[in-house]
């Protein structure tokens, strides 16, 4: 993991070019956090500081969940702007949904700039335990097989002589 120090006076080119050397890059404007809970949802975290919650959309479409939303700028046009480094405009992700998700019940919610979405797992997909019954006996007949019920198996002990 790589450390990109912060110099505002730094030339911007100087800048782009030293990412570009090093690998590393810009922070994103959407950074967020996936992982999946103990009963197989799935979280999605994602940091939206400053976004205006109205602009704020989620939507579900083609096994595809996107997330959109919209940071303005606080300073109006006549204002001289000294700084203006984090990101401003429109911001999209978009998560591909696997197998085995309930899309239908998907939650969001937005607090203290950060979106929380929670994909439940499908009842359809969760583990469940099969019973294994036992047949009474202890010898079974394989379906299209030659040997008739109450024969014993060629090759077997059937102790009868021919």
């Amino acid at each position: 993991m790589s450390v990109l120090r912060f110099e505002p006076f730094r030339d911007p080119f100087e800048r782009l070019f030293s990412m570009a050397a090093t690998g590393t890059r810009a922070p994103l404007g959407m950074p967020m956090d996936v992982y999946r809970g103990q009963d197989g949802s799935y979280h999605v975290e994602a940091d939206m500081p400053g976004a205006d919650p109205d602009s704020i959309e989620v939507t579900v479409e083609h096994g595809t969940v996107t997330i959109q939303a919209e940071r303005t700028p606080h300073y109006g046009v006549s204002e001289q702007v000294i700084a203006a480094e984090r990101p401003q405009g429109s911001f999209a992700r978009r998560l591909a949904l696997g197998e085995g998700v309930d899309a239908e019940n998907l939650t969001a919610g937005y607090a203290d700039g950060v979106l929380h979405v929670t994909i439940p797992a499908s009842p359809k997909a969760q583990a469940r335990r099969v019973e294994v019954t036992h047949a009474a006996g202890g010898s079974r007949v394989v379906p299209g097989s030659t040997v008739e019920p109450g024969e014993a198996p060629a090759g077997g002990t059937g102790g009868g002589a021919d």
